[in-house]
């Protein structure tokens, strides 16, 4: 299948919008497909899209704006694929939304949406580039544009997004994994090698085994699992090492099980290895295991930037990950994937995203990072008035405007070991405050960088400007919200973290068009901060 552009629609004579009445064209007009028609379907970049087909002359692709603005309003109204093809042929609204209006016949078809997913896929699997996320986020650039909001001043927040699988005991792991790879013997005529194991592939096998037999039995049934399975690695050998089958089922035993004085067991938290990251369900091998606010969560995490102005909120980039990455290391991947600001930016976050480190990068690429919270226990004040070094690895003045007797650097653990004549300190009125240890001739006492720029810090967020950024960041918490109960993200139905991260792409681009439609239709509803003027 070849790249073809489509080029804009022009209204032919047979025009399907002709054959409306006046009043059917003015609910048309007033409608969300007028303004989907003018100010989303015209920024679908479809040359992005080019690498997924062949550059020789053959059949060409249903046209890819069709497809992604699909994909779009496919999200807005929670339809399914074949529901979106439907309505597609029947409504006009989606047709003119779509610029097919004109069309002799509607280019979707039933597989014309997943084939599309799949090679997005397959391409981001072998090259590392998600092509889609970048479609989405040049379509929020494109709206926030329209809106007026220039993107200076940003939030972001996380929220867990829970994996389409059902939380599984290890019992149930291990036979699950044997019952996978044996159907996939048996499905390719290996019968020879599976012996008396031909019941995993019963599908009445599971409850008869799993629930059908007395809890007080779990560990004679653990120990035939294991021995079923021991039989398994032997009969395979290293035939079907590329084999998904084989592969989940052999990373299920190395992580679930150890081989002890030649006798395979269950392995215990003593052995070491149980992480967040093994196995959860073979159905979903990308999903990770969390434990956050005291509830379990097993899939995947998401962090999002909404850019904000005086006009309302887009959301501007989004990631998707194992939900054991922290939002500390969610906003280092962003900032350094962004680089650079041209203007000076504010990012405005909670206090997981807080840290020396990522405020240094953050002031490295123009960004001023603000949390409305600091992780760890706060610092004295007074602590601030301390001026070091430009590298942070001297003392130079006390609060009081005394230079050290003497400087040592810990380079190890980054603090500072300093020591004043005696009558400095004993005598000093910030004594209180930095609490040093005050000895027959000298006092010392220990100042780090961290320190410091903690304590300014907590001053900061005692000001005016703080304030008014702190309620800024607040209204970031209504997306997570918002997409999880309006747009489901916790009930996608594909498993795996590329396909997960497509459909809340998706998701991503209807909440932004919702912004756009009530920005345009002049029903959204903006509170007052004078940062946004």
């Amino acid at each position: 299948m070849s790249f073809r552009k489509n080029p804009a629609q022009q209204m032919s004579l047979f025009d399907t919008t002709y054959n409306l009445t006046e009043r059917e064209k003015k609910a048309l007009e007033r409608s969300w497909a007028k303004v989907f028609s003018e100010d989303v379907f015209p920024y679908i970049d479809e040359e992005r899209f080019s690498v997924l087909y062949s550059d020789k002359n053959s059949r060409p692709n249903t046209p890819i704006n069709v497809i992604v603005g699909a994909e779009i309003i496919k999200m807005l109204f929670d339809y399914s694929d074949d529901e979106m093809v439907d309505n597609l042929m029947l409504d006009p609204r989606f047709q003119l939304a779509l610029h097919t209006t004109s069309f002799d016949e509607q280019p979707l078809s039933d597989k014309s949406l997943s084939r599309f997913r799949r090679r997005c896929y397959d391409y981001e699997k072998t090259h590392g580039v998600d092509l889609y996320h970048d479609c989405v986020t040049g379509l929020a650039e494109a709206t926030a544009r329209m809106m007026g909001i220039d993107k200076r001043i940003r939030r972001m927040d996380s929220l867990m997004v829970e994996a389409n699988i059902r939380k599984l005991s290890r019992m149930e792991l291990i036979y699950t994994c044997i019952s996978k790879l044996i159907r996939y013997l048996h499905k390719n005529g290996h019968d020879d090698m599976i012996g008396h194991m031909e019941h995993y592939y019963d599908p009445n096998d599971f409850n008869r085994v799993i629930y059908h037999s007395r809890s007080t039995d779990a560990d004679k049934r653990i120990g035939v699992l294991l021995k079923d399975a021991d039989l398994l690695l032997e009969k395979c050998g290293n035939d079907f090492e590329e084999i998904t089958e084989y592969q989940l089922f052999v990373r299920c035993l190395s992580e679930q099980t150890i081989v002890e004085d030649g006798k395979r067991r269950l392995r215990t938290k003593e052995d070491g290895g149980m992480n967040s990251s093994i196995l959860q369900n073979p159905s979903d091998p990308d999903a990770t295991y969390r434990k956050k606010a005291g509830k379990e969560h097993r899939g995947y995490a998401a962090n999002v930037e909404e850019s904000v102005g005086k006009n309302g909120s887009v959301v501007t980039d989004y990631q998707l990950d194992s939900n054991n990455k922290s939002d500390s290391e969610f906003f280092q991947e962003h900032v350094e994937k962004i680089g650079p600001q041209e203007e000076k930016t504010i990012i405005s976050a909670d206090g997981a995203y807080s840290g020396e480190e990522n405020t240094e990068l953050a002031a490295k690429n123009n960004i001023d990072l603000v949390t409305t919270d600091l992780t760890g226990r706060d610092v004295d004040p007074v602590m601030g008035a301390f001026e070091l070094n430009e590298d942070g690895t001297r003392v130079l003045h006390c609060p009081a405007g005394n230079a050290p007797r003497s400087n040592w650097y810990n380079k190890a653990t980054g603090i500072i070991n300093i020591s004043f004549e005696r009558d400095k300190c004993a005598n000093c009125p910030f004594a209180m405050h930095c609490k040093p240890k005050i000895f027959k001739k000298v006092s010392k006492l220990t100042v780090s960088r961290k320190m410091v720029n903690r304590a300014l810090t907590q001053a900061r967020m005692n000001t005016e400007q703080f304030k008014l950024l702190a309620r800024i960041r607040n209204g970031v918490e209504t997306v997570p919200s918002a997409l999880k109960n309006i747009y489901n993200v916790n009930h996608m139905p594909v498993r795996g973290k590329i396909p997960c991260k497509h459909f809340f792409g998706s998701k991503i681009a209807a909440l932004n068009f919702r912004k756009l439609l009530r920005f345009r239709q002049g029903t959204g509803h903006y509170g007052q901060n004078p940062l946004l003027a």
